[in-house]
């Protein structure tokens, strides 16, 4: 089990920055959170043997678990977790998704980035502060360790003393993944290799780390299937969602998938989407929802059905031909026995490649009355084309032509101690050529690796239009789910072909668009997006598919470097920081 203690008091390291973020409006303050807690973490990240899907595999664990321990706080609590490498041969750090890192950027948990990767053997501690209440998690951020399985969830509630602006009796929580038989390192040299070896379709769906492979709980329906012959007492036995009737449910989803886009349906119940990435939505209803990797979402289910009978959930794959069978597991209306199968089928997953359904999903999720607005205008605007390239023969993914190779050097510590030859100084484009057709494969496929940084000023507000086009082979666009780290940002809209301005101006949506922290771009299609930068630090905004982020699919954003505090000295262990001995007295 994880250890963790809630402390009440102010440790001194804290004291000054909880002055700061009351000061300066980082994080939340004593005024709106009331007093604060410490919830403090001891984790030891390891490999270990599991069957997560009824399969023995090895699999990336936290003090004895997979998924890792669930991090529960209140908006406005500081987290530490003490994270110590037992991996004995590889790095680790990890990334806090969706939280905002206002003050401590250095605790993003991004390789290269915000900090030095952890050796072997080594701790560092992460500390920050939870900005809002939502539904969060937390991932691996080195290579392609999330995939190993080095994941868990993280759920921030409202300060003590406040309430969600939608009621509901209890909660379910839900953490999505897919799974893999092949060892996460053969599939980054597959990856790296020419030829290309291409990871292939998961194996399995996971529901709270659990599945299973080559048999089905649901095999009646099927002829081709075998029956799963479990007792409940595995590790890959179905997580169950038990519930009472006449009772409404809050169902927390987050998918942490390194490939898959899923669709999330319960057979006769039609959900109410409340919450999307850790900010409220109009609330909604919808018979099922499209999830797609680095995305969260809130519904809620009243269980008003015939309480005599047990329900189908069911996870299914969307936006690529599903090899992988649905994740199932069962509503059990309590006392039913969970053993009791549903009298119908599981709901069918809508055809894979069905983008209007998807989209029509999409369209209806905007802001809840109140939220933020977007500025009416923005200071720059950045087009950023994805395209499948290649180096040499090396299959690459590139924005704008170039491909991210990130540097030894952490970018943080690199700009904040002035470090000009840790990584190449000339920006990425700003853009692409007008003339370039987004529907048919790039004229000339060669691309090369950079890992200059877009900088801004602070309070400029940035427009990002995130431009999908055709890969290497013809016919062929796929969806990619992009995710900022360091801020939330107003989807300000979606539009098909290549953006023209002003027509698609016209388009965009500046009086109710959602925040969110992570977007999907359709295939041969656009996304427009707008952010403040008004975050210290420096910033990854990337594809969260975990395969197109190792091949070069990302760019790093980077500003008020100068304002950020002193950087933890066990983030600086690496590259050309490593070698500085007076950075403490660095103005």
């Amino acid at each position: 089990m994880a250890k963790v203690a809630d402390k009440p008091f102010f440790p001194k390291p804290f004291l000054s920055f909880l002055v700061l973020s009351i000061i300066f409006g980082f994080g939340i303050t004593l005024s709106e959170a009331g007093f604060p807690k410490i919830k403090h973490y001891k984790w030891d990240v390891e490999y270990m043997f599991w069957s997560p899907d009824c399969v023995e595999n090895i699999v990336m664990g936290i003090n004895g678990e997979f998924p890792g321990p669930t991090i529960r706080a209140n908006a406005g609590d500081i987290v530490v977790v003490e994270l110590t490498n037992k991996l004995h041969t590889e790095g680790v750090v990890i990334h806090w998704h969706g939280i905002l890192q206002r003050g401590t950027p250095w605790a993003d948990g991004t390789a290269s980035i915000s900090q030095c990767a952890i050796n072997p053997g080594e701790t560092f501690t992460y500390r920050f502060v939870v900005d809002k209440a939502g539904t969060y998690f937390y991932h691996g951020h080195l290579g392609m360790q999330r995939s190993a399985g080095l994941y868990g969830s993280l759920i921030v509630d409202p300060p003590e003393g406040r309430s969600e602006p939608f009621h509901y009796d209890e909660e379910i929580n839900l953490l999505l993944s897919d799974w893999w038989h092949q060892s996460v390192h053969k599939q980054e040299v597959g990856l790296s290799s020419k030829p290309m070896r291409w990871i292939g379709e998961p194996q399995s769906i996971l529901i709270n780390g659990k599945g299973q492979f080559d048999c089905s709980i649901a095999a009646k329906y099927n002829q081709g299937l075998k029956q799963c012959e479990l007792s409940g007492k595995e590790k890959c036995a179905p997580f169950i969602l038990h519930v009472q009737p006449k009772k409404t449910y809050r169902i927390r989803i987050a998918s942490t998938t390194a490939l898959a886009s899923l669709n999330f349906a319960i057979g006769n119940h039609e959900l109410l989407v409340v919450e999307a990435d850790g900010n409220y939505v109009q609330p909604f209803v919808t018979s099922d929802i499209d999830i797609y990797s680095g995305e969260s979402y809130s519904v809620l289910i009243t269980t008003d059905q015939n309480p005599l009978e047990n329900y189908w959930v069911s996870i299914g794959v969307r936006a690529r031909l599903p090899k992988t069978p649905p994740g199932l597991t069962l509503l059990n209306y309590l006392p039913n026995s969970a053993s009791k199968l549903p009298i119908s089928p599981p709901p069918e997953t809508p055809h894979w490649e069905d983008f209007d359904r998807s989209k029509n999903f999409t369209f209806r999720i905007f802001a809840a009355m109140g939220s933020p607005k977007p500025p009416v205008r923005y200071n720059r605007r950045l087009f950023l084309l994805n395209t499948q390239n290649r180096i040499n023969g090396f299959m690459k993914w590139a924005i704008n032509n170039v491909s991210l190779a990130l540097p030894p050097t952490p970018y943080l510590a690199a700009m904040k101690m002035r470090l000009n030859t840790a990584f190449n100084q000339n920006p990425p484009p700003e853009t692409f050529p007008l003339n370039y057709d987004i529907n048919n494969p790039p004229p000339n496929p060669e691309t090369t690796t950079g890992n200059g940084v877009y900088k801004f000023n602070m309070g400029e507000t940035v427009d990002v239009i995130l431009q999908n086009a055709n890969m290497l082979n013809p016919n062929m666009s796929e969806i990619h789910p992009w995710h900022l780290h360091g801020h939330d940002f107003w989807v300000l809209g979606y539009g098909e072909g290549k953006f023209y301005a002003p027509e698609d101006e016209k388009k965009l949506n500046l009086k109710n668009p959602p925040l969110r922290n992570t977007v999907v771009i359709f295939p041969y299609g656009w996304t427009a997006i707008r952010f403040v930068a008004d975050n210290p630090g420096v910033w990854a905004f990337h594809c969260h598919i975990e395969p197109h982020l190792h091949m070069g699919m990302g760019v790093v954003f980077a500003e008020g470097v100068h304002m950020v505090g002193m950087i933890p000295p066990k983030a600086l262990a690496c590259g050309s920081t490593a070698l500085v001995k007076n950075y403490p007295r660095l103005p």
